[in-house]
C-alpha cells in the first residue's frame, strides 16, 4: 500500500493531520489555544489533580495492575540510603539517598497512548480484518510483543510523542457528580447537554473537556476500605453506546478527555444491535483509535471542581504533560490546574 490503509474506519479522521501524525486532536491545541488558556489564570491558584500513585490500592480495580513497588538502590552492596559519599573520595562530606520504583503505567492517574486501544478492521480492503490502530498503524508491525526484536512496545503511537506536545492548554470542567452523586450512572448526550446548559459550560475547539463525577474523592476517602461496589458500581460514567454522545465529541473539536473515574465510560454488557461481538468500551474505540483523543483517567478533579463552583467558572489552565517512555502504551502524571 502507499499508505496504511485504502479504507479508513468510516467515523474516523485518519489522514485529516498527515498520513504520519502520532498526536490526533492534540494538533488542535494551537500556540493561539494556550494563549487563551494563560487569559483563565486570575487568581494564580494552582490544583494537584493527582491521587496519590499507590491508590487505588491493591488490584481489585484491574487484576492484572499492581500498585507501585518500590526498592532501595545499592552501591558497593550498601543500601543507598544516609549513604556517605566519602566511600568514593575521602574528603568529601555529603549524604544521599536513591530509590527505584516498578510502576504499572495506568494503574493510577494516567493518560492512555494512542497505542493503548486498536481493533480488527479490514483497511487494506482485502477482505480479511488486521489489527489496526489510530492513523492506521498496525499490530505486530508498529504495536509488537514481546517477541519482537527489540522487545514489546509501541514503534508508534507511544505515549512519548504526548510529552513531545507538553499537554498544556485549556481545560473545561463538567460536573456531573452534582446532578447525579455517587448513583450509578451512564451519562449520554441529553444529560450532558443539559448539564452544561445548566451551567453555562461552553467547550470550543482545542479545549480538554473534564468530567467530574466524584469517584476518585471517594476512593481517597475509604482508601483503606475500598469494595467492588465502590470501584466498580458506583458513580456516574459515560454512555459508550449513544452514538449522539460519540458524535458530539467529534463535532465539539476537544482536544482531550478526562475523568476522575475509571476508563472515563462504563463497560457495555450487551450491543444494542443484537452483535455478539461488540466492543465493551466503544468511546475508547471512537477516541482512540478513529479520533486520535487522549483519555485521561483516575485523576482527582473534586478540590478544582469545588472552586470553580464556588467561583462562577468552568474554565482553567491545565498542564498535564505524561513521562516522556519511549514506546511506552500509557503514563502515570500528576497535572496542574491553574485558575
Amino acid at each position: 500500500m502507499v499508505k496504511r490503509w485504502k479504507v479508513r474506519p468510516e467515523n474516523s479522521n485518519w489522514g485529516d493531520f498527515g498520513e504520519d501524525d502520532q498526536i490526533g486532536r492534540l494538533n488542535l491545541i494551537t500556540p493561539q489555544c494556550r494563549r487563551m488558556a494563560a487569559r483563565e489564570v486570575i487568581e494564580g491558584l494552582a490544583f494537584c489533580l493527582s491521587v496519590p500513585l499507590d491508590l487505588p490500592g491493591g488490584n481489585l480495580l484491574v487484576s492484572n495492575r499492581l500498585p507501585p513497588s518500590r526498592t532501595i538502590a545499592n552501591k558497593g552492596g550498601r543500601p543507598f540510603v544516609n549513604f556517605p559519599f566519602c566511600c568514593d573520595n575521602p574528603d568529601w562530606n555529603d549524604i544521599g539517598s536513591d530509590d527505584a520504583v516498578t510502576l504499572f503505567t495506568q494503574y493510577s492517574t494516567q493518560w492512555d497512548a494512542l497505542g493503548h486501544i486498536g481493533y480488527e478492521f479490514d483497511a487494506d480492503d482485502d477482505g480479511i480484518a488486521e489489527v489496526i490502530y489510530y492513523n492506521g498503524y498496525r499490530g505486530g508491525f508498529d504495536i509488537v510483543g514481546p517477541n519482537a526484536e527489540g522487545g514489546a512496545g509501541a514503534r508508534r503511537l507511544g505515549i512519548e510523542n504526548m510529552a513531545e506536545t507538553c499537554v498544556q492548554g485549556r481545560g473545561v470542567m463538567v460536573d456531573l457528580f452534582s446532578r447525579f452523586g455517587s448513583n450509578r450512572k451512564f451519562v449520554g448526550y441529553d444529560d450532558l447537554m443539559r448539564i452544561m446548559d445548566r451551567d453555562k459550560v461552553v467547550v470550543e475547539q482545542g479545549d480538554m473537556l473534564c468530567i467530574h463525577t466524584g469517584w476518585s474523592t471517594a476512593v481517597v476517602d475509604r482508601k483503606d476500605s475500598l469494595d467492588t461496589h465502590l470501584l466498580h458500581e458506583s458513580h456516574s460514567v459515560l454512555d459508550g453506546a449513544d452514538e449522539r454522545l460519540l458524535q458530539w465529541i467529534d463535532s465539539s473539536g476537544i482536544s482531550a478527555i478526562i475523568a476522575d473515574n475509571f476508563a472515563v465510560e462504563g463497560f457495555q454488557t450487551s450491543s444494542s444491535d443484537g452483535s455478539t461481538r461488540f466492543p465493551a468500551l466503544p468511546l475508547h474505540r471512537r477516541c482512540i483509535v478513529e479520533l486520535g483523543i487522549h483519555l485521561g483517567e483516575l485523576w482527582l478533579l473534586s478540590p478544582l471542581n469545588s472552586w470553580l463552583r464556588a467561583n462562577g467558572r468552568s474554565r482553567f489552565l491545565l498542564t498535564a504533560p505524561p513521562l516522556r517512555l519511549p514506546g511506552s502504551f500509557g503514563s502515570p502524571l500528576t497535572p496542574v490546574a491553574t485558575v
